[in-house]
């Protein structure tokens, strides 16, 4: 039998969080064909792994790439550090379905201007990857902040019956043409003041699909618990897994509280499907919120409108220079974003090394200068966090970002290497696999990934992009429910 690809002697973690075994790989038709001792076989490419690991590409579950797949499809800081599926519409933002009067509302300008917001029904987002031919697959999600800007005249109070009826037709509408599920960010102005019941009657379209309810919860400051509950609260109301966004304890006051906030997961978890996902760094990234500027830890700006030329400046600085406060400061620089020096970096240990808990670069790519996790949280994973620290072994990294994501949001015959499974692969070196992009410069690829499959397809290799774009849209594949296991 003839290969279309042929990967020999490669360490293989699988993505079931098992330690690896050593054998060959061979390809065709874009799936994974056979595995096992191949030396007698033949393909049009062969690959000798030479003892680095051959992974299942990653799962990328939490990202804002929503409008850059279509705008800018090679996906070059996703690809380079190994992933090879996005999750877009999270935290309530999407670019579908989306109908706009005005420029987008904070926060959905994190996904562009307003001319990328050109898909009034989710089928129309649909077709539009599906017609972009992106690098990477793509998942999607819709945002309850997006519904709300199609039929609110006003983000700043709850919706009335008669407009949560609309935005439950379009979320119904878009579950049937392949989302995954809904995502809110109470936490933002937009959606703030949307009552918890108004986000419980939604929630209830997802019950017949066995669709996800994610959410950027409404604080992930002192009420973190209580915002915790009321997640819970939806997920069991319409009988749907709950998947918390980027699991934090935000604000220096809020330091070490991880193992209560854990503990609030797990007690949940016995009695209902839950999980959350988290990104490798003590500092966070959003749209500039004046309720979050403080002197207690470090703020940078990475982007303000009506101050471009600040952009990678700390706040403590620029208000220096302006003579002005804080908050003064950040007044001026609206509408901006910011990174936030927040967290304790035992807090994020804790929360990354829990086996409920999935990985998600949160990766803001319009940022001009963006936070690092756009470009390097995966491969800081696998050598930051697992190899240098210790945090976990490779297979249990591996599977963070992998089988794990790959079963709590039902793709398919993705997420592992097995026989029959799609060939969405990459291939790494176990020692020198890490990421590079840091806060002084934030848009640098990651270092010791050799090459990147996707659908079949090598697209990365040799620290370059091919050109190659077959990635595809991946629409729901029926009932969530089953993708998620108790401790």
């Amino acid at each position: 039998m003839k290969y279309d690809t042929l990967i020999r002697q490669a360490l293989i973690i699988d993505g079931s969080n098992t330690p690896g075994y050593v054998a060959d790989v061979g390809l065709r038709g874009g799936r994974i064909e056979t595995i096992g001792d191949l030396a007698t076989a033949h393909a049009e490419h062969e690959i000798d792994a030479n003892g680095r690991v051959l992974a299942p590409g990653f799962i990328d579950v939490h990202t804002h790439d929503d409008t850059v797949v279509i705008r800018h499809p090679q996906m070059l800081p996703k690809l380079s550090q190994g992933v090879t599926t996005v999750i877009v519409g999270n935290c309530g933002i999407s670019a579908s379905p989306v109908t706009l009067r005005t420029d987008p509302p904070d926060p959905m300008n994190l996904l562009g201007k307003r001319e990328a917001f050109a898909y009034p029904r989710f089928a129309d987002y649909r077709a539009a990857v599906e017609s972009a031919h992106p690098a990477v697959n793509v998942a999607a999600l819709i945002g309850h902040t997006a519904l709300r800007s199609n039929h609110m005249d006003d983000l700043h109070r709850t919706a009335t019956s008669n407009e949560i009826a609309a935005m439950r037709v379009q979320l119904q509408e878009s579950l049937e043409a392949g989302a995954l599920g809904l995502s809110t960010g109470l936490a933002y102005a937009s959606a703030f003041n949307a009552e918890t019941d108004e986000v419980l009657q939604l929630s209830e379209e997802l019950t017949a699909f066995g669709a996800v309810y994610t959410t950027h919860l409404r604080s992930e400051f002192e009420p973190v618990l209580e915002a915790m509950d009321e997640a819970f609260l939806i997920g069991r109301h319409a009988q749907v897994p709950v998947i918390i966004s980027h699991l934090k304890c935000a604000g220096a006051g809020n330091w070490g509280r991880s193992p209560q906030l854990l503990a609030s997961l797990e007690l949940a978890a016995k009695k209902h499907p839950v999980g959350c996902d988290c990104y490798p760094y003590a500092a966070s990234s959003s749209t500039l919120d004046l309720k979050q500027v403080t002197d207690a830890f470090r703020i940078t700006i990475t982007w303000s409108t009506p101050h471009p030329e600040v952009g990678g400046r700390d706040l403590q600085d620029i208000a220096a220079e302006w003579e002005v406060s804080l908050l003064d400061a950040a007044r001026r620089l609206q509408p901006a974003g910011a990174v936030y020096y927040g967290m304790d970096e035992a807090d994020v240990r804790r929360i990354l090394a829990h086996p409920l808990s999935m990985v998600g670069s949160d990766g803001l790519p319009e940022d001009p200068f963006p936070h690092p996790r756009l470009w390097g949280a995966f491969a800081r994973v696998l050598g930051h966090f697992s190899r240098d620290v210790g945090l976990f072994p490779l297979h249990t990294a591996v599977h963070k970002m992998t089988g794990l994501s790959a079963a709590r949001f039902g793709l398919a015959e993705r997420g592992e290497i097995r026989q029959g499974y799609w060939a969405d692969l990459v291939l790494f070196d176990p020692l020198s696999v890490r990421d590079v992009a840091d806060f002084k410069e934030p848009q640098r690829a990651a270092q010791g990934i050799d090459g990147v499959w996707i659908n079949g397809v090598l697209s990365y290799s040799d620290g370059q992009a091919n050109g190659q774009r077959p990635g595809r849209f991946l629409a729901r594949n029926g009932d969530l429910r089953g993708g998620f296991s108790s401790l």
